[in-house]
């Protein structure tokens, strides 16, 4: 049972994981404070720019399917709920040489799941994709039901939703420290002091701050999002002629894409997938080099020749890392009034709305019927 304190439930950060934390506490009827550093929607974290893929088969781990199944049905009903356009099925292709980890690891989780999905050689690849030009040696999965989630206007619709069922949210607000005793929690910002019968925590980039006791090797690595403009326009890369896709290449880096979703002079926005520079939340470089547009339209250039035409603009963002990418979503280890979700490893926000389902769960019975073994902390520190 929760503790009658100030609040039931204090939220740390209320980025993706921690909007849709509120918003399934408030919704329960739960007394919620959720304290936040920036503004709403930011742009200092993760959850921005404007897409995030979708998708079922899972090349990280067959585990993750159904999690992935039952988010792909909550982004739907929030859609409604809100009235925002959350969530664009544009179908998916995961490209690669035969034994590339996308490849083949996509279709071990649509077979162990039973996903619709089909295997495409290269010539069917160009067949069904002109904008797309795969080796002869590439093969890919592609499934329907896969496509792009819109991360500004998730958050925005689990705080509208958090708020109309009572939750105190407060931005601009920082929490400078949290202590945990055997009765519930305090946290303390520059504005005040917060008691709760539980807290819970989604810190993003800041882990390694505010989760340091967890004993996690977090590591924040910096990733930039580019748009270019497509020669001959953006209507071959609308979504109802493109997929989302990611792609890895004979020596193993991947590179991920979108349909061109804004209007004609917005182009479309293409990322590696992984192999940022280190960095922290504070110090992350924001300004974007020429080297690294140049290097991103080299690796377009062979696979997607149309898309490169000219660059327009381009983002930071940080992944928080774990040692093994999976993620972290438990009760605390020693603290049973902590709740903990963090280390998202750049793979997390497609689970946003049932990672918040997950963690109302644990904070206000300290279970979940969700599978969350994987996500464990103390398999960092146990032998």
């Amino acid at each position: 049972m929760l503790a009658m304190t100030g609040y039931d439930v204090i939220v740390i950060g209320l980025g993706g994981m921690g909007s849709a934390a509120a918003y399934h506490l408030a919704g329960r009827g739960t007394r919620v404070l959720g304290l936040e550093q920036f503004g709403p929607a930011h742009d200092r974290g993760s959850s921005h720019g404007e897409s995030r893929v979708t998708r079922q088969a899972y090349f990280e781990d067959p585990a993750y399917v159904p999690l992935l199944l039952r988010s792909h049905d909550m982004y739907a009903a929030l859609s409604r709920e809100s009235g925002r356009d959350l969530i664009t099925l544009t179908g998916g292709i995961m490209i690669g040489p035969p034994t590339s980890v996308t490849v083949t690891g996509s279709r071990r989780s649509a077979e162990e799941w039973g996903l619709p999905h089909e295997m495409l050689d290269a010539a069917d690849i160009r067949r069904r994709f002109p904008t797309l030009a795969p080796g002869p040696d590439d093969i890919a999965l592609y499934e329907a039901n896969a496509g792009f989630v819109r991360p500004e206007e998730t958050v925005k619709a689990h705080l509208e939703g958090a708020d109309r069922s009572g939750a105190d949210l407060r931005f601009h607000e920082p929490a400078e420290r949290w202590e945990a005793s055997g009765t519930g929690v305090r946290v303390t910002t520059a504005k005040g002091t917060y008691t709760a019968g539980h807290l819970v925590i989604c810190p993003g980039a800041w882990a390694p701050d505010l989760l340091a006791d967890l004993k996690v090797p977090f590591t924040i690595e910096r990733q930039v999002l580019y748009w270019f403009a497509p020669a001959g326009g953006v209507d071959p890369f609308r979504p109802d002629r493109h997929p989302i896709y990611i792609w890895e290449d004979a020596a193993g880096v991947q590179f991920y894409g979108f349909p061109a979703i804004g209007g004609p002079d917005d182009g479309a926005k293409v990322a590696f997938f992984r192999g940022g520079r280190t960095c922290t939340a504070d110090t992350v470089d924001r300004a974007v080099a020429d080297a690294e547009v140049e290097a991103m339209a080299a690796q377009l250039r062979g696979r997607i020749p149309d898309l490169p035409h000219r660059f327009l603009h381009a983002l930071t963002c940080m992944y928080t890392n774990t040692p093994d990418e999976h993620f972290v979503i438990a009760a605390h280890p020693e603290h049973e009034h902590v709740t903990v979700a963090c280390g998202f490893s750049g793979h997390g926000f497609k689970f946003v709305p049932v990672v918040g389902e997950i963690l109302a769960d644990l904070a206000t019975t300290g279970t979940t019927r969700h599978p969350i073994g994987l996500f464990a902390p103390d398999r960092f520190t146990l032998s």
